[in-house]
């Protein structure tokens, strides 16, 4: 194809991103936005196979057959709530990718890329550095939201020492590659720096911190996808590369601000660990059970329940109890909102995807700025399975995991009721004074379970 008609195409293909972007902004044109980035990147991928530059097509259609079939039965297999883990895989293999391509460009660098010499030298270890730490960074993120036993916090002295010594020495092996490319070790000697140094890098970062982690390691494959690009001097993947590097780092900095923390304190791992009372501390002898019956009679005399969904409602797939105890109350002459936390779940918009499956009106999903003023004339405050999103050591600065973390202010609402297996900690792994407080009920049970028994017993008075 001749080059003008092919970045013709990439810019068209661009203008298909953005515009997904935008819809993707809102979830009445979600689906429309999703669908638009989709043309946008099989337009890409279409005219790049028809590109001269392709040898052959063998290889290529035998990876989507086999890649292919790997994602269609992920998406058929995988559950809701290990997207997050899915999304933190997804991440890694861009980054993994990378650094693939970017390796075969220096073993035929003739054959893969007609760009300058130096340009390819430097994006080619750039490509490197960048998807060594993203894929195995994302491993390691994976691996926590899976809770995987090792790759629990693990914190030690001099770890920003070790850190900074190893991107130190990613830099002198990577100014060698640039010196001479034809050094095929001296790339893989980068390679496996930024390896260990992606491992490093996240291993320390726990608790709530985790949906900014993927935020941050999604932007770090589209920077690894856009070095590639210029590799191969392909401007489509250029740009695609780098409208996900840029999104990726304002979701990032959107989150931090929504957990009052700088992106430095959570990229070298500054936020505060440790602190707070034990749990035997907190909840003894005050935490007040209640029963789905208990709950009914406090809900016949309500006139504005919010319920705030949290992980736990994942795990239990409880988003279509949740809206049939939303419409029986309504039906009762019931106000009923949901309130969302930024970090509600383990990945940005978790709960807003659950409650969208459930065809839960987005007018009644609110935002944490919105919904947190009206808690002190809410009658009930319904808590599904969320820990550390409603948890009011956040705003002590008593050097815990989640301090000076914005909350959603549930304890102000005349009646929380916690619908909860137990009283084991969320992710950030602290007791929640919130279950022992005055005007809380706890009703324990699995969180589909529990609100299927709440809508029977609303029913049967």
């Amino acid at each position: 194809m001749a080059p003008a008609l092919v970045n013709l195409a990439y810019l068209i293909a661009a203008v298909c991103f953005i515009l997904a972007f935008k819809g993707l902004a809102h979830p009445r044109t979600a689906v429309r936005g999703n669908l638009t980035g989709a043309f946008g990147m099989l337009l890409a991928i279409v005219v790049t196979l028809l590109d001269q530059h392709i040898l052959g097509y063998t290889a290529i259609f035998a990876g989507i057959l086999v890649g292919g079939s790997i994602g269609a039965l992920v998406a058929t297999r995988v559950k809701m709530t290990s997207m997050p883990e899915m999304v933190a895989l997804l991440n890694g293999f861009g980054g993994g990718a990378s650094v693939l391509v970017a390796g075969g460009a220096l073993v035929v660098p003739d054959r893969v890329s007609d760009a300058p010499q130096l340009q390819m030298a430097i994006a080619t270890v750039t490509s490197g550095l960048i998807g060594a730490v993203t894929f195995f960074g994302s491993l390691v993120a994976f691996a926590k939201l899976a809770d995987f036993k090792w790759a629990k916090d693990v914190r030690f002295k001099g770890q920003q020492v070790l850190n900074s010594v190893l991107f130190l020495a990613a830099l002198l092996a990577a100014a060698e590659v640039v010196r001479d490319p034809s050094v095929l070790a001296w790339y893989w000697v980068v390679v496996g720096i930024a390896a260990l140094l992606g491992v490093f890098l996240v291993i320390p970062i726990g608790g709530a911190n985790m949906p900014i982690v993927i935020c941050l390691l999604n932007s770090y494959s589209g920077l690894a996808a856009a070095a590639t690009g210029f590799v191969l001097n392909n401007n489509g993947l250029i740009i695609a590369g780098s409208l996900v590097g840029a999104s990726g780092i304002i979701l990032t900095q959107i989150m931090c601000k929504a957990m009052n923390q700088s992106m430095s304190q959570v990229v070298f791992g500054a936020a505060a660990v440790g602190g707070g009372a034990s749990a035997d501390e907190v909840y003894g002898g005050k935490v007040k059970s209640t029963s789905p019956d208990e709950v009914a009679m406090l809900l016949d005399g309500a006139q504005r329940v919010v319920i705030v969904p949290g992980y736990g409602l994942a795990v239990s797939q409880a988003q279509h109890a949740v809206r049939d105890l939303a419409n029986l109350l309504e039906s009762n002459g019931v106000e009923v909102e949901y309130g969302i936390h930024p970090v509600a779940g383990r990945m940005p918009g978790h709960m807003n995807v659950l409650l969208a499956e459930a065809n839960i009106p987005y007018e009644q999903v609110k935002e944490m700025d919105e919904v947190n003023p009206t808690f002190a004339q809410t009658d009930v405050a319904i808590v599904i399975g969320a820990n550390d999103v409603v948890n009011p050591v956040a705003r002590e600065d008593s050097g815990n995991p989640i301090a000076g973390m914005p909350i959603l202010d549930v304890d102000k609402a005349r009646t929380c009721v916690v619908v909860k297996r137990s009283l084991s900690p969320g992710f950030a792994g602290i007791p929640n004074p919130l279950f022992a407080a005055d005007n809380t009920l706890m009703l324990f049970g699995d969180g589909k379970k529990a609100l299927l028994e709440l809508v029977a017993a609303i029913k049967a008075q």
